[in-house]
């Protein structure tokens, strides 16, 4: 079992013992989502596989908070950002914005004229550490300044 795995697994455990209703929910959704994982896989997902599960529970309520807030719920959006939040302490420490843009100056000048270039050399580079829409809004305005 995965190391991160675990500790949410233990989580779980605990929020259920101090009868935290939220987190026991949100903790069983996850780990619901990284079996299925597990079931695709066809063998134990390691770390990073269930960091990319983790990430994409959290654009998903990142999404719903969007809707929510159009709609006036600010309940639910309140909610699924609490949510959102609370999974992120689970993802690896993010990379800082001027990291990011050192990537992307460098893509750049290796040639990477077109925005699909310099995010296929930048991306693979912070997969896990940074949000794929940061890099590209980085690498838009890096490349708006070339022309």
């Amino acid at each position: 079992m995965s190391e991160l795995l675990a500790r949410l697994q233990g989580d779980l455990n605990s929020a259920r013992k101090s009868q935290d209703k939220p987190g026991t929910l949100l903790l069983s959704t996850v780990l619901s989502e990284i079996k299925n994982k597990k079931i695709e896989l066809k063998r134990e997902p390691v770390d990073a596989e269930v960091i990319d599960v983790l990430r994409k529970s959290i654009k998903r309520r990142r999404e719903s908070v969007e809707m929510y807030t159009k709609g006036g719920r600010k309940d639910l959006a309140d909610k699924e950002t609490a949510e959102a939040t609370a999974l992120e302490k689970y993802l690896p420490a993010q990379v800082g914005d001027d990291e990011l843009r050192a990537a992307v100056k460098a893509a750049i000048a290796g040639g990477a004229t077109q925005i699909g270039a310099v995010m296929g050399k930048v991306l693979p580079q912070f997969k896990g550490r940074a949000d794929g829409s940061a890099i590209n809004a980085i690498a838009r305005e890096e490349l708006s300044k070339q022309g």
